[in-house]
């Protein structure tokens, strides 16, 4: 039996298969909302951890690209390797700065002249912060960043854009106030968005991420 697809989820049949560094990567790309004024804008939003579960269906990266596309941007999604139909192995984030340079790499080919932004929640957030400073997107997103766990925050160089990070105060996964504290030290610190009573995956609380991330971004969006 196939596993259900969240609603406002483009079908896996739809999604398809582009060259990655270690095999085949799995992508699907979402156009603007009906009622939202398309812009040039097009955001590779990244999943949270493969060994966890983590995919491109995940029900935070599908709300946080609905946010974006409510927003007017084209949203592009993808599994990491080893993640649904793409290819290769797991690789402790090394490997997936890879996917993730190829996925950009190839959104901007297929949208020249647009402005390319870069989300992330959870291992995804990681993924994207530690590459953005070489990618230069023009915003960036992260959601509950997993500072304090597995993953090495410090000397990353600091993203050259506008930064939003989303966090939420009852996260049983990622620490608030490690996120908070890590936040706060950086030359200049991203704008920090705390959500009270929100648990690491959003539970009952995905409509208030939502007009967190339509918020944080609207500022930056182009022509405003």
């Amino acid at each position: 039996m196939s596993t259900p697809v969240p609603p406002g989820v483009a079908p896996a049949d739809q999604a398809f298969l582009i060259d990655g560094p270690a095999g085949k990567l799995e992508v699907g790309v979402d156009v603007p909302e009906d009622d939202a004024a398309p812009l040039p804008l097009v955001a590779v939003v990244c999943h949270p951890l493969p060994t966890e579960g983590g995919t491109m269906h995940n029900k935070v990266v599908t709300m946080a690209a609905r946010a974006l596309r409510e927003s007017g941007a084209t949203t592009v999604r993808f599994n990491f390797r080893g993640v649904g139909r793409s290819e290769g192995s797991f690789d402790e984030g090394r490997g997936e700065s890879d996917d993730l340079r190829a996925v950009v790499a190839w959104t901007r080919a297929q949208h020249p002249g647009k402005q390319l932004w870069l989300a992330g929640f959870s291992f995804g957030a990681y993924v994207t912060y530690k590459n953005a400073a070489d990618l230069q997107p023009g915003m960036l997103l992260s959601i509950a960043p997993p500072v304090g766990r597995s993953w090495d925050f410090t000397d990353i160089a600091h993203p050259q854009c506008p930064w939003l990070v989303i966090q939420g105060e009852a996260d049983e996964i990622v620490d608030a106030q490690a996120v908070k504290a890590w936040a706060e030290q950086l030359k200049p610190p991203p704008e920090l968005v705390l959500m009270p009573e929100t648990s690491h995956f959003f539970h009952r609380k995905l409509m208030d991420l939502r007009g967190a991330i339509k918020s944080g971004v609207r500022p930056w969006l182009p022509g405003a």
